[in-house]
């Protein structure tokens, strides 16, 4: 059994990487773990043990939400100013205390400090730890370890690991009180931080950090317009995925009269990824962002769009009825994980290679703006789509348009990139900083 387990090639890659690397990889596992194990059974704590009305739920998630996205673009510049590790110890201890807060809070003062608190803990470190990832998976890169794209591809994994084991465990202690699970999480998130203090380099921060204000690291942003144009297009992706929790019940919901399978067509992509992830980032890298974006947008839009076909039909009869739903599951996460590590990886190169916090934080901030106003829209559509008729196709047309729009605006965008042969672009670019090298078609210039 172990000797296949190492055959499996997330783990052999992991393996292979230095010290560093894989304690950022397993820290994103153990992030996606902690935050899966508590988050998810909020909704219980707060409707069954402190009777919140709805309004009073949705009040305390969309503030954990609005505390964590919209803070992102905060968390990256700091980063960038005082340095990746003080970023990450100090949303760990963010994290902590708001579990803690969460687990004994009875007031909705006392929940929604815990909320805000978890979010923003979010919004500290993760930028500092994909900007990590990117300055690393540069170093392995250019030593000839693995690909940046590769060790992004590999991030996914870790982050869906997390994600599968938190609920699993969470599932596991709902019979106990929900302090216990609060102190568990916050015992994940204890281990983090002390992995951290002893095994990351203090001195670990991206190029271009430390050396001005959190001001002008925006400022680098909002002057390159390339990036911005990259980060409207790439935001399409998580209104795409968030449709995963908004949209897909409601086909369930159409299709079998209730979201029974639900559960499964999560472990159905957990296995896509857990399995796949690895080989399509390795077809996504021999392809390049030329290619390999907007076929990955493309797919996310043809899993809107099988649903729209079959929206406004009868349910097929028996196991059938759930075929248009796995397929829309198949195609959203095999477009996913064809472009998002390719996405990932392009984020330093248009930012030159300096000031990753602040680009990254701001990627994930148009990202959760995105998600607030799609989401809002799409859940106002999604009410005509619970039962058949030619309304239905409606909100999943609308849904299939917005990636589809992304991909053509890709497919132009990276068109206008410097080739890694150093030859000029098809069209007229807008400037770009002289450290991109955009591995648009396939091959790197640093092997």
């Amino acid at each position: 059994m172990s000797a296949l387990l190492r055959r499996w090639p997330p783990l052999a890659l992991f393996l292979r990487l230095p010290v560093v690397p894989r304690l950022l990889l397993l820290s994103q596992l153990a992030f996606h773990l902690g935050f899966y194990l508590v988050v998810p059974f909020l909704v219980v704590r707060l409707t069954e043990d402190l009777a919140f009305t709805g309004a009073l739920v949705g009040l305390v998630l969309g503030a954990r939400t609005f505390s964590q996205q919209g803070l992102f673009v905060l968390g990256g510049g700091l980063a960038d100013r005082f340095g990746i590790k003080p970023m990450i110890v100090l949303g760990c201890v963010i994290r902590i205390a708001g579990f803690l807060v969460l687990g004994l809070a009875t007031s909705v003062a006392g929940v929604l400090a815990g909320a805000v608190m978890t979010g923003f803990a979010a919004a500290l470190f993760s930028p500092a730890v994909e900007s990590a990832i990117a300055d690393v998976g540069r170093g392995l890169e250019r030593d000839g370890i693995a690909s940046r794209v590769e060790v992004f591809g590999l991030d996914a994994v870790a982050s869906m690991i997390g994600a599968l084991a938190g609920p699993a465990l969470g599932a596991l202690l709902l019979p106990a009180p929900f302090a216990v699970t609060c102190a568990i999480g916050a015992a994940v998130f204890l281990a983090v931080l002390l992995a951290h203090l002893r095994w990351l380099p203090s001195g670990l921060r991206t190029e271009g950090s430390g050396e001005e204000s959190v001001l002008a690291g925006w400022r680098q942003v909002l002057r390159n317009r390339v990036f911005l144009a990259f980060a409207a297009c790439y935001c399409t992706y998580l209104v795409s995925y968030n449709q995963l929790y908004l949209a897909l019940p409601v086909e369930l919901t159409r299709a079998t009269g209730g979201q029974g399978a639900l559960g499964w067509l999560f472990v159905l992509a957990a296995v896509l990824v857990l399995v796949c992830q690895l080989p399509v980032t390795a077809l996504a890298r021999r392809a390049g962002p030329r290619r390999a974006l907007p076929a990955g947008f493309a797919l996310m839009s043809a899993a809107f769009l099988l649903v729209a076909a079959v929206a406004p039909l009868p349910p097929l009869p028996g196991p059938w009825a759930l075929a248009p739903a796995v397929g829309m599951v198949v195609l959203l996460y095999t477009g996913q994980m064809l472009a998002v590590p390719v996405a990932q990886d392009l984020v330093p190169r248009l930012a030159g290679e300096r000031r990753l916090g602040a680009h990254f934080g701001v990627l994930a901030s148009v990202g959760g703006l995105a998600v607030l106003v799609g989401s809002t829209a799409a859940g106002a559509l999604l009410d005509a789509a619970y039962v058949p008729s030619p309304g239905a196709a409606v909100p999943w047309l609308a849904l299939g348009a917005l990636p589809a729009l992304s991909a053509g605006a890709l497919w132009l965008l990276t068109r206008r990139l410097p080739r890694a042969d150093g030859s000029a672009p098809t069209r007229p670019a807008d400037p770009v900083p002289a450290a991109v090298t955009a591995d648009v078609d396939g091959t790197s210039p640093d092997r």
